[in-house]
């Protein structure tokens, strides 16, 4: 029962790899914005002279703005659907960024970044529901990591451009990378469906049916088209979700783990690593020069780790890669604090500091840098999905917001101090890899229908 609109093209001429990897170029934006602040503030700090708690307030400004996208990304998901919100994102990402690239000064900067926000918060809110929705069961898990290796690959390719323009001071043309991805996923996602469960939900079934024969087996169509349809029957019985239904007594345990998913993803300190890598070896002792080299090593290490996720986080199961993944980070993190505080050769201290904190990178990749973005996507109901993922979302983006401000004055010589603050986070750390262990489920290999369905009972 299709309602008034185009009729959807034959499904052998809906590309499931062009779908899935236009969805993920949201991840792009994400990781280039987030990571290219590292080599801007080594040049902005200099020329206009600010002090660390301006450093913070210019990294965090793309958390706030990020914070007030994922908002809206709930109603904007139920009114306009995933694909549309994904393109809006990109649309502000493309206005923030040019905004920021002529930015006079350092208070108009702040708000530029924050407007950049907006659209960085719309798609990391969006991007996974709109790939959960798309990827079959058995391979949802791999299609989720996908948005994560695309945001690593976003701060990979930023520590690349920051490389190469920090010698020539270029930190305007450093923040206008952001338009290549941005303008190819606003062009891209025009020519590419809307996801089978919005489909449904207004009655589109002959355009969902399509979408589904694209990107699952011809035997499996009819049955999850089955499962949606029933999904949306038992939502009909309950009144329209708002964020405050969410706290519903069977909502309501997974609405929490998906809280502690994203509070634990950055308040395991990763943003202090992506931000203020290079300033911090800076401040170790080592050149601007190695520094950069060195968190071009990091991108690489994030990007490799990723990608392996991808191949096991279907097999080995989403809860056991957060456990792996806790335990390096603890370890790495409390081993880099020790070298901080008692190693004093400058040489012996960097290359120390620099191989801890990579296989740091590679733990937090192996476990919360991917699984938690398909988990965040995986345990909300149908009806309270583009709401769960949005409140989840804004948790997440005012936890990296916290970090992002505060580490600067945290790890200053005259407070905690970057060796004290290493203890910090991998305090954090253990704390996380306990509460993983007694609270997370697991969800692989279950359809989304079948997650919310158990929720259920």
């Amino acid at each position: 029962m299709s309602r008034s609109g185009p009729t959807p093209s034959a499904p052998r001429r809906i590309n499931p790899v062009l779908l899935y990897a236009f969805g993920v170029l949201g991840g792009i934006l994400f990781g280039y914005d987030l990571g290219v602040i590292a080599g801007i503030l080594v040049v902005v700090a200099e020329s206009w002279q600010l002090s660390g708690f301006e450093q913070g307030v210019l990294t965090a400004s793309l958390s706030a703005g990020a914070m007030l996208g994922a908002g809206l990304a709930a109603r904007l998901n139920g009114r306009i659907g995933r694909r549309r919100s994904i393109m809006a994102a990109g649309g502000v990402v493309i206005v923030g960024t040019l905004a920021c690239a002529f930015a006079p000064n350092f208070a108009s900067l702040v708000g530029f970044r924050t407007v950049l926000g907006l659209g960085v918060g719309l798609s990391s809110a969006t991007v996974p529901t709109y790939l959960s929705e798309l990827a079959p069961a058995r391979i949802r898990g791999a299609m989720g990591s996908l948005n994560q290796i695309f945001i690593v690959g976003g701060i990979l390719i930023a520590f690349l451009v920051d490389y190469r323009l920090q010698p020539h001071h270029l930190w305007r043309w450093m923040f206008a990378g952001a338009l290549v991805p941005a303008v190819i996923l606003v062009a891209g996602l025009a020519f590419l469906p809307e996801t089978p469960r919005w489909l449904v939900n207004l009655g589109r079934e002959d355009e969902a049916r399509a979408v589904l024969a694209a990107t699952h087996p011809a035997g499996e169509v009819d049955a999850e088209l089955a499962a949606i349809r029933e999904v949306i029957r038992l939502d009909a019985t309950q009144s329209a979700y708002r964020v405050r239904e969410l706290w519903a007594p069977w909502v309501r345990p997974m609405l929490l783990v998906a809280l502690l998913l994203a509070v634990g993803q950055q308040f395991g300190g990763v943003n202090a690593i992506n931000a203020y890598f290079p300033t911090m070896l800076v401040s170790l002792g080592l050149t601007t020069d190695t520094a950069l080299f060195s968190a071009i090593i990091l991108g690489v290490t994030k990007l490799a780790f990723t990608a392996w996720v991808v191949f096991v986080v279907d097999r080995w199961g989403r809860k056991p890669l957060l456990l792996i993944g806790s335990a390096v980070m603890v370890v790495t993190l409390a081993l880099t604090g020790w070298v901080v505080t008692h190693v004093h050769d400058k040489g012996t201290l960097g290359t120390l500091t620099v191989v801890l904190l990579v296989l740091y990178l590679a733990g937090y990749e192996l476990g919360w840098g991917a699984v938690v973005w398909v988990m965040m996507a995986e345990v909300f109901p149908l009806k309270a999905r583009g709401a769960g993922t949005g409140v989840t979302a804004v948790v997440l983006w005012a936890a990296t917001g916290v970090v992002t401000a505060v580490y600067p004055v945290m790890s200053d010589r005259h407070h905690l101090g970057v060796g004290t603050s290493m203890y910090v986070f991998a305090g954090v750390n253990a704390a996380l890899l306990v509460l993983t262990l007694r609270l997370v489920p697991e969800t692989k290999g279950r359809s989304l229908e079948q997650i919310e369905l158990g929720l259920r009972t």
